[in-house]
């Protein structure tokens, strides 16, 4: 996916994305600090959400850009964004305003799977 864009050559050099362009976004609720989702960026989906403070992914199984609440009116608005030690994965700070998740869930993670404690 090579799409042109105008972000920071110097944060796009600390970027390291997986072969199809893409770094993982985690996304955390200011005040809160719940976790809300996990999406993907590639360069211009962060030059956006840097220069807009609003939310914007791509999306693999649409193959387009989507700025969260754009439909669903269940907006992101971008507090910080944190690049992680690796330049692997980001961590987007955000208001969430309504739900994060498709389903209409404040988050994407509320199925808990089993754990068996190990020995200390």
């Amino acid at each position: 996916m090579a799409v042109k864009t105008d972000l920071d050559p110097a944060i796009a050099a600390r970027l390291k994305r997986t072969p199809d362009g893409l770094v993982a976004a985690i996304v955390r609720e200011h005040g809160t600090g719940d976790v809300l989702m996990l999406a993907w960026m590639d360069d211009e989906a962060l030059h956006r959400t840097l220069t807009t403070g609003r939310a914007t992914y791509w999306s693999r199984s649409r193959k387009e850009y989507w700025v969260k609440g754009q439909t669903s009116g269940h907006h992101q608005y971008v507090k910080a964004v944190a690049l992680d030690c690796d330049g692997d994965a980001l961590l987007v700070t955000v208001e969430q305003i309504g739900a994060a998740c498709h389903t209409g869930a404040h988050d994407c993670f509320f199925t808990d799977l089993p754990v068996t404690q190990g020995e200390r």
